[in-house]
């Protein structure tokens, strides 16, 4: 009763209002501190990847870099017959007109007809970095809705990568909106089944979003070494009410069980405190020490997404730990004595709750019957299941989103189906990037010539008129191809890889002396996800380095280290396998709401496994805790196996409820990605929660009897330790 978990217990529940005014100064803290430093954004140069990424750098060194772009589409109105060129041309210049007059704007072009004559655009460059473009593309867009306006017969519209970053930002905004309308509830809801009571349901509510309202502070300040790459807050979001709720239950599970075990007897509410601290308390510590350093191996990805997702999981992780040792125990000190008084005099509520608890008991009694009985069946079963689920893995198609997949619930996206479908050479380009001695500029250009020559004579992909510019010191060249394909088409990527692999080194990299790359939307979309494919064996071997490490400094044993690697493996693989299963494939679409791309964000099999991995680490250490601890009392393993699934069950089904519902409801987001992450995560916690935990586990823990606690001779009984306060105490 002496460790650090247990002092801090100890010390909030004797002076739980300093605790409890400790922790709002935190909070405040530490969101001023955020919002006075201010967050530093990820800029484009941090999303540089692979060889894109260097012809990029190459590009802007020579003052080539791609600008932020809008387009402004002129057709028809519906309804009103064939286009008026007169009137189009008139909107043209109007539109030329104003957008030279703002501040914003680089250069307006001069209107391109379509092939059919039934379009107009006009091609507006702003000012800035290409990331930067969405922070001021609403001015642009604003002249654009004035010029439609008066002309009613015409159907004006604008889009670009900066009008479709920023709807795509106002989707998502809103559709997080809508999930906590979602999650919010029903974790109230279960909160109030497991407790029977609102004051007991609100706190770990409250201590979780105070939890993410500190962490966003935090993740702020940390955004100056990790620059936030704008989904930091979602991670913080998503994660926070996942461990902040859950940390908070198994610690208020435990207080409850303590108290009703003293009940009648001398225990006073902080020795309860006490008790809880010695036991969950340390559990939390350990699971939310796994998260967070599981959550860190995304910064081995080497990418700013990553590096800003990892902090933002860090840092929430860490603070709803710090909430559940300091000002959890002050909340339960004050709350105690006044939540048994009113339980007491709510009869009904207390046998509700009574009948409750048995009609749980009676269902894990039920499941775990098989389990006891036939351990190695129940093994072999469960495994084979969990291995077939895995099995469309081996047929996993891993590709970057492009824009094409974005949903049309984004105005900007319908006004781009309209654009690509008047300039089909507008879907995509190829940009071959040469850096040599100013001297050579007038060879690399006669070489970046013949390769545009044999591009068009051997690439059916390549279409349009190639573009050669040459910076001012004449010491870098860009040749720009354009490709009337889908950045994730087939086409395109053949035309990307006779480039790279033979017209590029047939013609300019032939050249002596010079540096070239290729880039582009198509480069860009091919290298990102060759690029996490490098990086997932790393960070999946570092995954499993933790888990075992972690699990062995927990529990003293290889053999249960050992079982948490294998476990999480089935457990990851089964949810990547389901997500293939539904997301790969057409059948699900009416279901999920979704457009099939055939595909699985690159994004998402390492977000998935490092999640998942800290996640899982959660169940395991409370399960194996309650296992262990019985052991120590003395119960011989095959009990204590039977005896801690059957006392953790309860709280392991409600923390995997409130799990499954916060990330439930981010698969019913708009965007594909999220929605991938949302329902693999959903269906990741299931599986762990419902299957290993319950299942797979404890069948393997049975059957490997006392070679469980390997490498030492056995868990020795110990005697129960005696918490530092006898006196009943009445607070508040």
């Amino acid at each position: 009763m002496t460790n650090p978990t247990v002092r801090m217990a100890r010390h909030s529940a004797r002076h739980p209002w300093y605790a409890l005014i400790g922790w709002l100064l935190f909070v405040a803290l530490c969101l001023g501190a955020g919002l006075a430093l201010g967050s530093h954004p990820a800029t484009t140069e941090d999303f540089r990847i692979g060889e894109a990424g260097r012809a990029e750098a190459l590009a802007a060194g020579g003052g080539l870099q791609q600008k932020p772009l809008e387009r402004v589409l002129i057709t028809a109105a519906p309804g009103s017959g064939p286009l008026d060129r007169a009137e189009a041309e008139a909107a043209a210049r109007e539109i030329g007109s104003r957008m030279r007059q703002l501040p914003e704007v680089l250069s307006v072009a001069a209107p391109v007809a379509d092939a059919q004559h039934t379009a107009l655009r006009v091609d507006v460059t702003m000012k800035g970095a290409e990331f930067d473009g969405k922070k001021h593309v609403d001015a642009l867009l604003a002249q654009t809705a004035e010029v439609g306006a008066a002309h009613p017969l015409l159907l004006v519209e604008e889009v670009g990568s900066p009008s479709i970053g920023k709807g795509v930002d106002t989707l998502r905004g809103d559709d997080l909106s809508r999930t906590e309308v979602i999650a919010l509830p029903v974790t109230l809801i279960t909160l109030l089944i497991v407790f029977g009571s609102v004051v007991m349901a609100v706190v770990p509510l409250l201590l979780a979003l105070s939890s993410i309202v500190a962490a966003v502070g935090l993740s702020m300040i940390a955004s100056h070494v990790f620059p936030d790459a704008g989904v930091g807050t979602n991670v913080i979001l998503l994660i926070g009410l996942a461990v902040g709720v859950d940390y908070t239950l198994f610690y208020l599970k435990r207080e409850r069980e303590e108290r009703a075990r003293a009940a009648g007897g001398r225990l006073g509410t902080q020795a309860v405190v006490e008790l809880a601290a010695a036991t969950s308390g340390r559990a939390v510590v350990v699971s939310g020490l796994a998260v967070a350093v599981s959550s860190a191996t995304l910064y081995l990805a080497d990418d700013v997404i990553f590096s800003s997702i990892a902090t933002g999981a860090v840092v929430v992780t860490l603070v709803a730990v710090l909430s559940s040792l300091t000002v959890l125990p002050a909340l339960l000190a004050l709350l105690g004595d006044r939540a048994e008084r009113r339980r007491d005099r709510k009869k009904p509520v207390g046998n509700r709750a009574s009948r409750t608890s048995r009609a749980g008991g009676r269902i894990t009694a039920a499941v775990l019957r098989p389990v006891a009985e036939h351990p190695a069946v129940t093994l072999a079963v469960s495994t084979l299941a969990l291995l077939a689920l895995a099995l469309p893995v081996l047929n996993i198609d891993i590709t970057e989103m492009s824009r094409e997949t974005h949903s049309r619930a984004i105005p900007a996206m319908r006004t781009y189906d309209r654009l690509m479908a008047a300039y089909p050479e507008l879907k995509a380009m190829h940009q071959v990037v040469v850096r040599a001695d100013a001297e050579r500029s007038d060879e690399v250009a006669g070489a970046l010539r013949a390769l545009a020559d044999r591009a068009r004579a051997e690439d059916p992909a390549i279409g349009g008129t190639p573009v050669l510019r040459t910076s001012a010191d004449r010491r870098t060249a860009l040749l720009e191809l354009a490709v009337p394909h889908s950045v994730n088409s087939p086409e395109a990527r053949a035309s990307l890889d006779l480039l790279r692999g033979r017209l590029v080194p047939a013609t300019v990299g032939a050249l002596s002396g010079t540096e070239v790359a290729v880039t582009g939307e198509v480069a860009r979309y091919a290298d990102y996800p060759a690029h996490q494919k490098r990086k997932l064996p790393v960070i999946i071997g570092a995954l499993l380095l933790v888990t075992f490490v972690m699990t062995v400094w927990a529990f003293r044993s290889v053999v249960l280290g050992l079982v948490g690697v294998v476990l999480n493996l089935l457990s990851a693989f089964a949810s990547l396998g389901l997500l293939v299963l539904v997301f790969q494939h057409e059948w699900a679409e009416g279901i999920l709401d979704f457009t099939s791309t055939g595909s699985i964000g690159s994004r998402v099999p390492l977000f998935l496994f490092v999640i998942l991995f800290g996640l899982s680490m959660d169940y395991q250490v409370f399960v194996i805790s309650r296992i262990r601890e019985a052991r120590l009392s003395g119960v011989p393993t095959r009990q204590a196996v039977l005896q801690g699934l059957s006392s953790s069950a309860g709280v392991v089904t409600s923390a995997a409820v409130v799990m499954v519902t916060v990330f439930a409801s981010f698969a019913a987001l708009h965007l594909i990605e999220m929605k991938q992450i949302g329902f693999s995560l959903a269906v990741a916690v299931l599986l762990d929660a419902f299957v290993i935990r319950v299942l797979v586990l404890p069948s393997l823990m049975l059957l490997l009897g006392e070679a469980n606690w390997w490498p030492s001779r056995g868990a020795r009984p110990a005697a129960r330790p005696a918490p530092t306060e006898r006196q009943p105490t009445s607070v508040g």
